[in-house]
């Protein structure tokens, strides 16, 4: 008798669970055929796992992933996240709301958190690029801060560049990184800062716009609640 998707699926994710996964929900687990999964990894609901996939043993994959030709090593945690032709170390934090796009290699203890978008870049051990950032196109090094809204300008309209960030550089809010483009080790970028130029080992750069204040602009004027 043939079995429908469904019936097969089951087959599959119990063969899964005797080889010491544990999947939380069979009927809301898609686990493609030929996906290796290591002892101890926990599987919530919602993970479409496919394709030429090696995840490691005692990860945890909450809800919603789609992970597709992916290598991902032990003790990961990863939730609500895509990721595609990638490679992910160990004890490394993805998601909520990650993107790892094709050619991405995550090191060991890296955080990669929401609305993160990772493509074609390599990201090295104990780097944390916690929220609402683009890395494109980029060689990170180890122990790199981004601040928030960070944004690696890869693309000059005809050709992609790279960015290099060396070790221990902190990365201040909302800075655009205009490939091709050097962060040395150790160095600081300001927030709001837009990067055109090489910034040299333990330096700090500063390029935006001095504040101005005009008192009193707004007295008298009508504003809308």
């Amino acid at each position: 008798m043939i079995k429908s998707d469904h019936e097969r699926r089951r087959v599959i994710n119990q063969e899964y669970l005797k080889n010491g996964i544990v999947i939380v929900d069979i009927d809301s687990t898609y686990i493609e055929n030929g996906v290796v999964i290591g002892k101890g990894t926990v599987i919530y609901p919602n993970n479409v796992i496919e394709g030429n996939t090696i995840i490691g043993e005692n990860c945890c994959l909450g809800p919603n992933n789609h992970i597709k030709d992916c290598k991902i090593g032990d003790e990961n945690n990863i939730t609500n996240s895509v990721l595609t032709e990638s490679v992910v170390g160990y004890r490394s934090s993805i998601g909520p709301f990650a993107y790892l796009r094709p050619n991405s290699v995550i090191g060991n203890n890296v955080k990669v958190g929401d609305f993160v978008e990772i493509k074609n870049s390599n990201i090295d051990d104990k780097t944390k690029i916690s929220h609402l950032t683009y890395v494109g196109d980029s060689d990170v090094g180890k122990n790199v801060n981004f601040g928030c809204g960070t944004v690696t300008v890869n693309y000059n309209g005809k050709e992609k560049n790279r960015t290099v960030i060396e070790d221990n550089a902190f990365i201040g809010c909302n800075t655009n990184l205009v490939a091709p483009v050097t962060v040395g080790k150790g160095a600081y970028t300001a927030a709001g800062t837009t990067v055109t130029d090489d910034v040299p080992e333990d330096a700090l750069v500063i390029g935006r716009v001095k504040q101005e204040l005009k008192d009193n602009w707004a007295k008298g004027k009508t504003k809308n609640n």
